[in-house]
């Protein structure tokens, strides 16, 4: 498919991005890479939410060959061949896909909602206690008697 063809079906979705990719197009909306339109065809992003409805549809997951393998990805999965004809739950599946893009991007950077950057930061002080003026001269000077000595070990 050429990049007219991908605007057009994708015209129920909203706007898209579209990325030169291997041997076709990234498909990007709303900040997330969420399917691939190469020669094997539309091929989506999934997750555990998703795959039940690709496997009830018998779509099979992406997969390539290299020189000594093939390689399946089961974070894709080929767009059922019927959709192509139907834009409006072409759109509903797309909307998924962009779901399962975004969940899968939250669990690689492994980001938690925490508290406010601040709230963390005074709770980091209270956590550490700091050590007073009078340890903090002994440490130093412990640190210049040992350098002593090992210099003079090297002599």
């Amino acid at each position: 498919m050429d990049r007219d063809d991908l605007i057009d079906l994708f015209s129920e979705f909203g706007p898209i991005t579209l990325r030169k990719m291997f041997s076709g197009f990234g498909i990007t909306a709303d900040g997330v890479n969420f399917a691939m339109a190469l020669r094997a065809g539309i091929i989506f992003r999934v997750d555990e939410l998703t795959i039940p409805r690709y496997d009830a549809e018998g779509a099979k997951p992406f997969q390539y060959d290299t020189r000594n393998k093939t390689v399946v990805v089961n974070s894709y999965r080929h767009l059922p061949e019927r959709l192509y004809d139907d834009p409006e739950e072409l759109a509903a599946w797309a909307r998924e896909a962009v779901g399962a893009a975004k969940r899968a991007a939250v669990k690689k950077s492994g980001v938690k909602k925490h508290a406010p950057k601040q709230a963390v930061k005074s709770a980091a002080k209270k956590a550490k206690p700091r050590a007073s003026k009078k340890t903090s001269a002994k440490i130093a000077e412990g640190s210049k008697a040992a350098s002593k000595r090992k210099n003079a070990k090297k002599r």
